[in-house]
């Protein structure tokens, strides 16, 4: 299943959950109204007795009025937690004691996590997501919350990072990256919001019972306090019928998705031992994959194990139990877990990503590297890595970062190097622009982040184009850490940057549409997403300028661009798609023309791509600048671009 057929499955999934979820409903609304009927005497038992049916005796305007407030009760306590969630997917991990791990932290642990983040992210092509430690946690387990890989963060446990050696740690990680790229967490947040309003009525009848025996006290000689007072008891009876409804449903949407979620992290690190031996570490310790904090079981479909124990847990556990999932994985384990009381020793390094023959492009599962006619079915392959990145990008990625200048890595992991970096990387060569922009920085910027953005410029400058796109992935987190009075200004040197020769170049467009779409959710509530799909024949229009854009992109001339742009638009089968001339493209106008293309269906953003690729590699070339907008194009459509895309003789990231 690949990234795209993901997507569409979380989409039916979201059907289910709506589904159960009513089911839930009415079932809790059948409840409710017994316990009204019963409570305020309603049901005649004498009448019955002499023969009138119970039916006849049911108000049913008053049926009607408690289903009706029932479901308006249920329904708002879902839409306050989805609002309460609608921050992303920090809010998720501080509610569970989560901090920010620092980018630039030297805890060894610590580094050793967010070098092993770093790499799985570069290898998918995204930027890394923020790292939140649960400090007071011995269990081993982890989660990624989010909307999408834009808010995602990853949630990791004390344990996790100081029982897991790094090959098991790297398990534990893709198995959350594949979760990010599933379209899972988008449906755990759905999960949350759906489960609180179901849990809802019975937190009104503790409250009700609070209220009801307070005031008892009061006036001891009133019956009424004594009906409200059953009432409430009634509630939260029906509370826990919501447990274990939720339990149910959450085991319903949730089990499936972990074996997949198994499956592709060892696709990713061609390690199987990894994920097992992480599984095997869970079985064998004492604290197992527990966490204690009082918000766990609320997120417990979250977990990469089972998070939380109890008698409705294992009635309904949203996980497969350790030993099905071992065995799926590792089918000659002989059922011992791992009960070694010594952790694993400390790696804070990434391992060396070795020479530069671990990135010579036979080692690099290539988009296309070969002839022509054969375009097409290599652009495949390539999208089909979207989400699901080989062992390949693995070990690119990993040599990328070993083979980074230490101190641009490091200043990229930190807010006043990160800006500083993004800075350099917008700096012209003209000698005189260059002074330009500098005096403009050194006017307007943080002088620490100007002084900064000096010490580094030589060796940016100096630096291989194919590093551009990975030092982005991890500066995103740590302009993430920017406060709120720190970010306008800083977009507003980024564009006063590229503005100041009049014209913007398709790298700098890149670099800000990938810095926007990353970072405006944070620092501002996220837009709600349109409801439904556009269909491709509505968006010509739209296709034919982005498409002209990337033909444009790296031709040698009017020739080269339209055979290029006729073989892209073969492949979303529109012939009759035209090729706009350079002078009626407006770098301008791509930010609309993105936003509509955003609502195509997955299937069809998987075309969209293809065509784009094979648009790159008509030629049997690659250029950084086409690498990069490709990504930036995949970007704005939320479907992580992975590196490795470079023809024979090449390499590009």
């Amino acid at each position: 299943m690949n990234f795209f057929e993901s997507q569409e499955r979380a989409h039916k999934h979201t059907t289910l959950l709506i589904v159960l979820f009513g089911a839930a409903v009415i079932a809790l609304i059948v409840m409710a109204n017994l316990l009204v009927l019963v409570v305020f005497g309603v049901i005649n038992t004498q009448q019955m007795r002499e023969g009138q049916s119970f039916v006849t005796q049911i108000d049913w305007k008053m049926v009607a009025t408690v289903g009706a407030g029932v479901t308006v009760v249920v329904l708002a306590g879902s839409l306050y937690k989805m609002m309460a969630l609608s921050a992303g997917g920090k809010v998720v991990a501080e509610s569970l004691g989560g901090q920010l791990i620092p980018r630039n932290t030297e805890e060894p642990n610590q580094r050793k996590l967010l070098n092993v983040v770093d790499e799985m992210a570069i290898a998918s092509g995204t930027p890394s997501p923020p790292v939140y430690l649960l400090a007071n946690e011995p269990g081993i387990n982890a989660f990624a919350a989010g909307f999408s890989p834009r808010d995602a963060v990853i949630g990791i446990t004390q344990g996790a990072i100081e029982q897991l050696s790094r090959d098991q740690l790297q398990g534990v990680i893709a198995h959350e990256f594949s979760h990010i790229f599933n379209g899972d967490m988008r449906l755990d947040i759905r999960l949350m919001g759906a489960l609180n309003g179901i849990l809802i009525l019975g937190i009104l009848g503790y409250y009700l019972m609070y209220s009801a025996s307070f005031s008892g006290r009061r006036r001891s000689n009133d019956n009424s306090g004594v009906a409200i007072l059953a009432l409430a008891i009634g509630l939260m009876v029906i509370g826990f019928a919501g447990t274990f409804f939720g339990g149910l449903i959450k085991a319903a949407v949730n089990r499936q998705r972990e074996y997949l979620a198994d499956a592709s992290a060892v696709q990713f690190t061609r390690n199987p031992e990894g994920i097992a031996g992480a599984l095997k570490r869970i079985g064998g310790l004492k604290s197992g994959s527990l966490v204690r904090n009082p918000g766990a079981p609320e997120v417990s479909h979250a977990f990469f194990a089972q998070g939380v124990a109890g008698f409705t847990q294992w009635l309904s556990s949203t996980h497969p139990p350790l030993d099905t999932r071992i065995l799926r994985i590792d089918p000659q384990w002989d059922g011992k877990f791992d009960i070694s009381d010594f952790p694993p020793p400390v790696d804070s390094q990434p391992p060396a990503g070795g020479t530069a023959a671990m990135r010579r492009p036979e080692m690099v599962q290539n988009v296309a590297t070969v002839a022509a006619q054969a375009a097409a079915a290599a652009a495949v392959a390539g999208i089909d890595q979207i989400g699901q990145p080989t062992k390949e990008s693995v070990l690119l990625a990993r040599s990328l970062l070993s083979e980074m200048p230490a101190a641009i890595r490091e200043a990229a992991r930190e807010p006043y190097g990160a800006r500083a970096v993004m800075y350099c990387l917008l700096l012209d060569k003209e000698a005189t622009l260059r002074e330009q922009q500098l005096a403009l920085l050194q006017e307007r910027a943080d002088k620490d982040v100007y002084a900064l953005t000096i010490s580094l410029m030589s060796q940016i400058d100096a630096l291989e184009l194919t590093f551009r796109l990975p030092i982005i992935d991890i500066a995103i987190p740590a302009l993430k850490q920017l406060s709120h009075s720190q970010y306008p200004p800083f977009l507003e040197n980024l564009a006063a940057l590229v503005n100041m020769d009049a014209k913007v170049e398709l790298f700098e467009w890149s670099l800000q549409k990938i810095l926007s779409r990353h970072l405006q959710g944070h620092f501002h509530k996220p837009m709600p997403a349109a409801g439904g799909y556009i269909d491709v024949v509505q968006l010509k229009q739209e296709l034919g300028s982005v498409l002209s854009v990337m033909a444009h992109a790296g031709a040698m001339d009017q020739n080269y661009a339209q055979r290029a742009f006729d073989a892209s638009a073969a492949i979303l089968a529109l012939p009759e798609l035209t090729l706009l001339a350079r002078h009626q493209i407006r770098i301008a106008d791509l930010d609309q023309v993105l936003g509509k293309l955003d609502r195509l269906a997955p299937v069809a953003k998987s075309r969209l791509l293809a065509a784009c690729v094979i648009s790159i590699w008509h030629d049997q070339r690659a250029t950084p600048a086409e690498v990069e907008l490709l990504r930036a194009f995949a970007s704005v459509l939320d479907c992580p671009m992975p590196p490795g895309i470079a023809p024979g003789g090449q390499r590009s990231a």
